[in-house]
């Protein structure tokens, strides 16, 4: 069953709501394309990047439509941000610090050491990490690889590794790889666990299934997009860093660490190159607002740790630091607007952080404080506060939910219907299907998305075939991600519109779990996902035990009983069944 295939154009409420934005911002100030911009050397060998099937996993030429004045179907401060982003290709930072941009995700960079090449977040996939690599080697000079450093745990900053180095040359101890404490459990347990659903979620977040374009797809807000139809690879690190001010000579670098953990992601460093004035800030601070809460689904992240850690990076760094980089967006340049940068960024998220608790203390619920709260206006006017990426909405939610959970101690939501239940029942109360679309559409006439959303999904949910409330609810979601200034907020909206208009699509090829981490878990992981695959309740009621003997690590007990696997290291199963 289809519907219109849409899209449709601004609305009058959507497009006064552009205006206002674009009348209460200075969009048109340069400062931020000025930074973008500088250092420039080199745009891409190719605006494509293959893969390994001949198919672009990157293609920048999809983005030309950009070149154009704003259009009513897109917020016009998301617009700036977009056209900000599709600066590419390589430039120089400083002295023997260079950065290729704008081939993934995330920022990738390259510094000279004394006999090649150390690599900072090598990228999403080896494709586009291995575009980075050759044109640093095209216009710099052919240099190896020689040190990689993973900042953190995310998969857009290693997943990329085994296009700038191989396997071997790391095992023979050629190119040591550091990374924070904690690095390989966080990255393995947070794509293999929730792995399917996370991708699931990630093709909403980042807009994958969508066309680019003024009425699609059009930025990420901390970059362009994600990489598509790629291949994702993983080398576990040789040295791990545990300490804040421990220290590494990388090629001939000097390397100073800041530990952050449970900041933007569980595993996590700061660090700095003290005898060139430099600081890489991972990606605790970016050109926008980051999320405390991720649309795709993770772990609520600590948003009064990650302000404190910022504060500490000021303190360690601030007076020796005289360019900042991050693993999006643009650096930073000057010890005063270095600091100024950093200072706005730690007090967004303490701000965030204090007042959403003290209207959860005064009894606001998550939705309220959500709808309440807003940033004091020299924060708010400040670009790389804007919610390009996070938002104070969700933010603040997460903040509740990080302290309080879901419930919001009122009694009516500790055991509601679930939404196919509760639709039917709010559809007979109004008076059936055609009388809530009716009075929905009046809703959508007036500009009122957000209530036409969410009272004609209860149609939907109650009964899927109803094409006339399948079809309104598109045009509600189209318009509300028309109007969002949030990259994640607009794709997740356009998305779920054409999802209702044409079915959902298939999850394109290559979005599993990539061998290379499935490979890099440990026994006691691969054991927990065994868990997360097991059919509980076909399970329930037998018994078994086995013996996993793992090479270099000894006998694993694994047992299933109750439909619940339990795993013990150290001894075999008693009475195993199998081996």
């Amino acid at each position: 069953m289809t519907v219109s295939s849409g899209p449709r154009p601004a609305t009058d409420a959507t497009r006064a709501a552009q205006a206002a934005v674009a009348t209460a911002l200075p969009l048109d100030d340069p400062s931020d394309q000025a930074l973008a911009t500088r250092g420039f050397l080199a745009p891409p060998t190719s605006p494509q990047v293959l893969g390994v099937h001949g198919a672009p996993v990157w293609d920048l030429d999809q983005y030309s439509f950009l070149d154009h004045d704003c259009p009513d179907t897109v917020n016009p401060s998301l617009w700036r941000q977009a056209r900000l982003n599709r600066n590419a290709g390589l430039y120089e930072v400083a002295d023997g610090f260079y950065q290729v941009r704008g081939l993934d995700l995330s920022n990738i960079t390259f510094i000279a050491g004394d006999r090649g090449w150390v690599v900072v977040d090598p990228l999403t996939t080896s494709e586009t990490a291995a575009a980075a690599l050759a044109l640093a080697n095209e216009v710099l000079g052919e240099r190896p690889v020689t040190a990689v450093i993973y900042s953190h745990s995310h998969i857009d900053h290693f997943g990329g590794v085994l296009g700038v180095v191989d396997r071997e040359a790391v095992e023979r101890g050629d190119v040591p790889i550091y990374a924070p404490e904690g690095f390989m459990e966080a990255a393995v347990s947070e794509n293999v666990s929730a792995g399917t659903v996370m991708t699931r979620r990630a093709s909403y977040m980042y807009g994958p299934l969508l066309p680019r374009g003024p009425q699609g797809h059009v930025d990420a807000g901390i970059g362009k997009a994600i990489p598509i139809l790629a291949t994702n690879s993983l080398i576990p690190p040789t040295h791990t860093i545990s300490t804040t001010g421990e220290e590494a000579i990388l090629d001939g670098i000097r390397v100073e660490f800041q530990m952050v953990p449970d900041s933007e992601a569980p595993s996590e460093m700061n660090f700095a190159f003290p005898d060139h004035r430099i600081l890489c800030i991972a990606e605790n601070c970016t050109s926008t607002m980051h999320n405390l809460y991720t649309p795709r689904g993770a772990q609520v992240r600590d948003g009064l740790a990650w302000s404190k850690y910022i504060g500490e990076a000021i303190e360690l760094f601030g007076d020796r630091t005289d360019v900042l980089f991050t693993c999006h967006n643009w650096p930073r340049w000057g010890a005063d607007e270095i600091q100024r940068f950093l200072g706005n960024q730690r007090d967004v998220y303490r701000y965030l952080h204090d007042q959403t608790m003290r209207m959860a203390n005064q009894g606001l619920t998550a939705l309220e404080i959500a709808e309440e709260l807003t940033l004091p206006t020299d924060l708010e006017q400040e670009f790389s506060n804007r919610g390009y990426y996070g938002t104070v909405s969700h933010n603040a939610k997460a903040i509740y939910q990080r302290y309080l959970g879901w419930f919001d101690a009122n009694p009516a939501h500790l055991n509601p219907h679930p939404p196919a239940a509760v639709g039917e029942r709010y559809v007979a109360a109004m008076g059936g299907a055609d009388e809530v679309v009716r009075k929905a559409q009046v809703a959508y006439d007036e500009g009122d998305y957000r209530w036409v959303a969410e009272v004609v999904g209860h149609v939907v949910f109650s009964d899927p075939d109803q094409t006339d409330a399948r079809q309104l609810q598109a045009d509600a979601f189209e318009q509300l991600g028309y109007q969002a200034e949030s990259a994640p907020w607009r794709d997740f909206y356009l998305t779920g519109a054409q999802e209702l208009r044409n079915g959902p699509p298939p999850i394109p090829a290559g979005h599993g779990i990539a061998a290379e981490i499935i490979e890099a878990m440990t026994p006691a992981m691969a054991c927990d996902y065994l868990g997360v695959r097991l059919d509980g309740p076909a399970a329930a009621g037998r018994t078994w035990a086995f013996t996993l003997e793992v090479e270099g690590e000894g006998s694993f007990a694994l047992g299933i009983t109750n439909g619940a696997v339990s795993v013990v290291p150290g001894r075999p199963a008693h009475e195993a069944e199998a081996i």
